[in-house]
């Protein structure tokens, strides 16, 4: 039998806005140990960009910003802001939560896919979504996947993280 056809949630049903966020700036070689999803690793490559290239907490940010209508990671934290160039991912990420919860939202979730060859997320995946939820106090769940050699993160030349996050409006929030 066909498939029923697909329903639109109906105003009795709230749905709460959601993001879809990417982040991949290339790693620059001879760069230093680098740090992902709130933890040191030692074996990969640092990646250029603003902060310390912590593609996953930075994906988070800018999914939380894009959730609650703020904007996004350059809005609030861009190059703009010398005083953030050195501003660790978990620290920009404490700092979107603190923004987006005094915008009148509670976060819901996060959750974040690594794609690149390095480094292997699975043996330190609870690891690395503790540190998150620690920075938001919210669920974090963390995947990881390659690309099969495809694109910049095939040929390990970068690595990219996707986050999509879930925001409600605080009850106390003014509509």
């Amino acid at each position: 039998p066909p498939s029923p056809p697909c329903r639109p949630l109906s105003s009795a049903t709230p749905s709460p806005p959601t993001c879809l966020a990417l982040r991949g700036p290339p790693s620059p070689a001879g760069a230093p140990p680098w740090s992902c999803s709130g933890l040191p690793w030692p074996c990969a490559r640092v990646l250029a960009g603003q902060s310390d290239g912590a593609v996953a907490s930075l994906s988070a940010c800018d999914a939380l910003f894009s959730a609650a209508g703020l904007g996004d990671l350059g809005t609030h934290f861009g190059t703009d802001r010398p005083e953030m160039a050195d501003a660790s991912g978990v620290t920009l990420l404490k700092q979107a939560a603190r923004i987006v919860a005094d915008a009148g939202f509670v976060i819901g979730n996060i959750a974040i896919q690594v794609i690149g060859n390095q480094p292997k997320l699975g043996p330190r995946r609870l690891e690395a979504q503790d540190a998150l939820h620690a920075a938001v106090m919210a669920p974090v769940s963390i995947s990881a996947t390659t690309t099969d050699g495809l694109g910049l993160t095939g040929r390990s030349e970068g690595i990219a993280a996707i986050a999509t996050a879930i925001v409600f409006a605080s009850p106390s929030r003014p509509l």
